[in-house]
């Protein structure tokens, strides 16, 4: 069996996008789901001067750990000022330092929610920019905008024309997995 892992890329305890990494972890079926909470994964602010000082913190090994354990990724990309969180972009920093093919090239699916009409869909561009160069691997993107309206945890993705893309991409990430 398959085993993926999922997270939304946001410290926030109420994060939509952890809400839509979950959900979507829910959809792919059958796998094993690990899913994570950011907030598990705290460390200082990346610098070189704090590696060469204190090396390379247990959490960011923990991280590249549950990555090199898995069959694929599921990402659910929060924004912040047009770009990734604080908390996403130190991991990302301190996992690169641990293996510069950060997500080891396993097949990776990039999502996007905001509460605003653009869905997240900046940070989902950067991410699959950067992601994409050390991929084998195209990486399906799928962005939910005005997420109250438009998620509910009950019933998943409510709006039909959302819906449809989101079960295209998943069948997309689906097929590289298995």
């Amino acid at each position: 069996m398959s085993k993926i892992l999922a997270f939304g890329a946001s410290n926030s305890i109420n994060s939509i996008n952890k809400r839509l990494a979950s959900y979507t972890a829910k959809m792919i079926s059958p796998v094993e789901s690990v899913i994570i909470d950011l907030n598990d994964f705290e460390m200082p602010i990346y610098s070189e001067d704090r590696e060469k000082k204190d090396g390379i913190p247990d959490k960011a090994l923990e991280f590249k750990k549950l990555i090199s354990e898995t069959d694929g990724i599921v990402i659910s990309l929060a924004e912040h000022n047009g770009n990734y969180t604080a908390a996403f972009k130190n991991i990302y920093d301190w996992i690169s330092v641990v293996e510069k093919v950060v997500w080891n090239n396993k097949p990776l699916f990039l999502l996007a929610a905001s509460e605003g009409s653009n869905g997240g869909n900046n940070v989902l561009q950067i991410a699959a920019s950067r992601f994409s160069r050390q991929s084998n691997f195209e990486i399906p993107l799928f962005s939910l905008p005005n997420f109250s309206e438009n998620f509910s945890d009950s019933e998943g993705i409510i709006d039909k024309v959302l819906n449809d893309e989101f079960e295209v991409q998943i069948t997309n990430f689906k097929n590289q997995i298995d």
